[in-house]
């Protein structure tokens, strides 16, 4: 007899999208091995942070330069989660860079 934890939210974010998705691909594959039924990976919106900076400071005042930064996220609901789908999912290795809060 197993006993069920209910939902766990898995909500994740990086700044490079094909980590990002190789990484929410393989807790998707972790989590159906488990039996247990799985909601996404759900696409958020991304947040864009752009900044503008100065080329030369002194001469040439109107030249300037545009930088920004992506920020990627996903959201991954699991139902029906068992104690063998937490086990797995906190063993699991993420690579650099994706930030992973999960919510039970």
């Amino acid at each position: 007899m197993t006993t069920e934890t209910g939902k766990i939210r898995i909500r994740m974010e990086s700044y490079d999208h094909r980590s990002l998705d190789a990484s929410a691909k393989e807790i998707v594959e972790h989590a159906r091995r488990t039996n247990a039924k799985v909601s996404g990976p759900i696409p958020l919106p991304t947040r864009i942070e752009r900044y503008t900076v100065l080329r030369r400071p002194h001469v040439d005042k109107k030249s300037r330069e545009q930088f920004e930064m992506r920020t990627h996220k996903r959201l991954i609901d699991i139902y029906e989660a068992n104690a063998r789908t937490v086990e797995v999912l906190n063993r699991l290795v993420v690579p650099a860079g994706v930030f992973v809060k999960i919510k039970a």
